[in-house]
């Protein structure tokens, strides 16, 4: 598996938590699993065991010269990887971070050919070359345009989409940088960005070039070949309909249990309910919230336009004017919109019912989870979403925008045709106002009058398995497809 993140160690999203989940489910299946990732700066070095270099002098083609790299390996979490140490002025993981530096694309445009380049040298021959995102959408055209014809012709290029939003858009100048042939890949049925004929979309390569190609859920797959959440690229899913399909992600129960989670001051589970009460008693203690009989809504979240900040932010009065209290967790990339939520933040400051804590604290997730009854995600599109599995594995009720990987998770308590013991939450269709205040306003009401009814949906998703055991079989079943 080549990836920009893998948790914990080098986290900035979801694709981070799908590395090491997938990652921990094949190897516990009894697959052998190796991880190639950069080195960053910023990799949380106390959570790798047993750190060493493994590969001397990798040199790694770069325009007409070469960049010399090392290649160090640790365990984490039991999963072997490995870190692509580059010694190069440019400072290609030298960053303070993993993301969002003007030249990102040359950085894992670099990184695609190193971690080839490393598999070619340390006479690796996988079976299966598992790429993630426009980050390593070079490496299934690295595979086929020149290490096959090294002797890796064997091995199986499987690409996963994480992200639509994120392609990789970049000037040829990549491909030189590459040794690739720019006149032979700069073609509309190749590399060729949709609609910008003088640039190259990475993401496209990885699709064109891999075996199989899968995205996150069922429901984004069919999004991104029939709306605009293809982003340009709908055609192109639909011309290789042969070779793409959704799995949908698993999380982490060693993680996110709540009847084993040590960040709570009380352990339940669905046939110990009655103890949530007392992760409802010390969220509000440390968010400084009044003991009262309401319920608590939560929103934890990355607060940015694809997550619905407009909805998130009407949610806030919305449920403080129901009777109820609310809580927020997430940090705002963009400026506009953190001063926004500042603003919101020092409005709410002196009220007994609201809290919001701009940033992310890891503790503080876990007790919001056990403590809130219901979870408010309005996104404007989710490829998958943890969020919602994570909140039903805790008891909270989540109140969800029927998109993506919410509508294959969420089945609404009112209006879904499944039977009522696998019906978990509230969802709506309308990016609106009023479509998210049905949702949340039907919750708030069964929360209310019906106790019982709401105790059974949370139970009902508690009981609900979301973890990586249905999903890496589906993995599997892809890589004995494509290696056959």
């Amino acid at each position: 598996m080549a990836s920009p993140e893998c948790a914990p160690v080098a986290k900035a999203g979801g694709l981070g938590d799908f590395v090491h989940g997938l990652g921990r489910e094949l190897s516990i299946r009894g697959n052998h699993v190796e991880i190639v990732l950069p080195k960053y700066d910023t990799l949380r070095f106390d959570r790798i065991g047993g750190m060493h270099k493994v590969y001397r002098d990798l040199w790694v083609p770069f325009y007409d010269k070469a960049i010399h790299c090392d290649v160090e390996y640790g365990e984490v979490d039991g999963l072997n990887c490995f870190f692509i140490d580059a010694h190069s002025e440019h400072g290609f993981f030298n960053r303070g971070k993993i993301y969002g530096d003007a030249d990102d694309a040359d950085r894992f445009a670099f990184f695609s050919r190193a971690a080839m380049e490393f598999l070619y040298k340390s006479g690796r021959r996988p079976d299966i070359i598992h790429c993630n995102d426009w980050h390593t959408g070079l490496m299934p055209v690295l595979l086929y345009e020149i290490y096959a014809g090294l002797g890796m012709g064997h091995s199986r290029a499987c690409y996963s989409l994480h992200n639509m939003g994120h392609q990789g858009w970049v000037a040829p100048h990549v491909l030189r940088m590459n040794r690739l042939d720019v006149g032979r890949l700069m073609v509309p049925e190749r590399l060729q960005a949709p609609g910008n004929p003088a640039e190259v979309n990475l993401m496209k390569g990885g699709i064109v070039f891999s075996n199989f190609v899968t995205t996150v859920s069922p429901r984004y797959a069919w999004e991104i070949q029939h709306t605009e959440q293809g982003m340009g690229l709908q055609g192109l899913l639909k011309v290789h309909d042969r070779k793409f399909g959704g799995v949908l992600n698993g999380i982490d129960y060693n993680t996110w249990n709540p009847e084993i989670d040590p960040h709570l001051p009380a352990n339940y589970g669905p046939d110990s309910l009655p103890a949530k009460a007392k992760c409802k008693a010390a969220l509000r203690a440390r968010t400084g919230l009044t003991d009262v009989f309401k319920p608590v809504v939560a929103v934890v979240s990355r607060l940015d336009r694809q997550k619905g900040v407009e909805l998130i932010r009407h949610g806030i009065y919305y449920a403080l004017a129901q009777g109820c209290q609310f809580v927020l967790l997430g940090s705002a990339p963009e400026p506009a919109v953190n001063a926004d939520f500042w603003q919101i933040k020092h409005e709410m400051d002196a009220s007994p019912d609201c809290h919001l804590e701009l940033g992310y604290d890891e503790d503080l997730a876990h007790l919001i989870y056990a403590g809130a009854d219901m979870i408010l995600i309005p996104s404007v599109y989710e490829p998958c979403g943890l969020t919602q599995m994570i909140a039903m594995k805790y008891g909270c009720v989540p109140i969800a925008r029927r998109v993506g990987g919410l509508a294959d998770t969420v089945f609404d308590a009112n209006y879904s045709d499944r039977p009522f013991e696998h019906r978990n939450g509230y969802v709506f269709d309308d990016y609106t106002y009023a479509g998210m205040e049905g949702a949340l306003g039907r919750a708030i009401g069964l929360w209310k009058r019906f106790p019982e009814y709401f105790r059974q949906l949370r139970v009902n998703g508690m009981r609900q398995d979301h973890s990586w055991n249905g999903p890496g079989q589906h993995y599997l079943d892809i890589y004995n497809h494509i290696r056959a």
